[in-house]
């Protein structure tokens, strides 16, 4: 029997067939890819600005932020809208599909891979049952974006 007190609620996304989690605390929206309009001088992971319901958001591309390869975007393509800090960011992702509740004692800490890009984004890893979810440590993410 879990307590579900402990659970911890995380939207689940897909980026290049590995599972990825952030809090359910830090989603704002989950939107479908919309005009992005480029600024100048900002990092290449960095797509650009969009105006959501009023609102002046930057999008990072977690593909460019992570180092992994490009890839179209299709109609499974989602932006998610997350605040952390005060700040409003959209994340591009493969696709957003999933609120799940982690248990608390299916999290472990970060595994030490030597030479992964991502580990500095990691905040843990959490294990149910055949999948394996990556949780996102959002302000390192989301670090010099906005």
């Amino acid at each position: 029997m879990t307590n579900q007190e402990n659970d911890l609620k995380v939207i689940v996304f897909q980026l290049v067939n590995k599972e990825y989690a952030v809090p359910v605390e830090n989603v704002q929206s989950i939107e479908k890819v919309m005009h992005i309009t480029r600024v100048p001088g900002v990092p290449g992971y960095v797509r650009g600005v969009i105006n959501l319901r009023g609102v002046v958001t930057p999008i990072i591309d977690l593909r460019k932020r992570f180092s992994l390869e490009d890839a179209e975007e299709n109609e499974h393509t989602r932006m998610i809208i997350v605040t952390i800090g005060g700040i409003e960011v959209g994340l591009v992702v493969d696709s957003a599909n999933d609120v799940i509740d982690l248990p608390q004692d299916s999290i472990e800490p970060q595994p030490n891979v030597v030479g992964s890009i991502e580990n500095d984004f990691i905040s843990g890893v959490a294990k149910l049952e055949r999948r394996l979810l990556i949780l996102l440590q959002l302000d390192k993410v989301l670090e010099n974006a906005a």
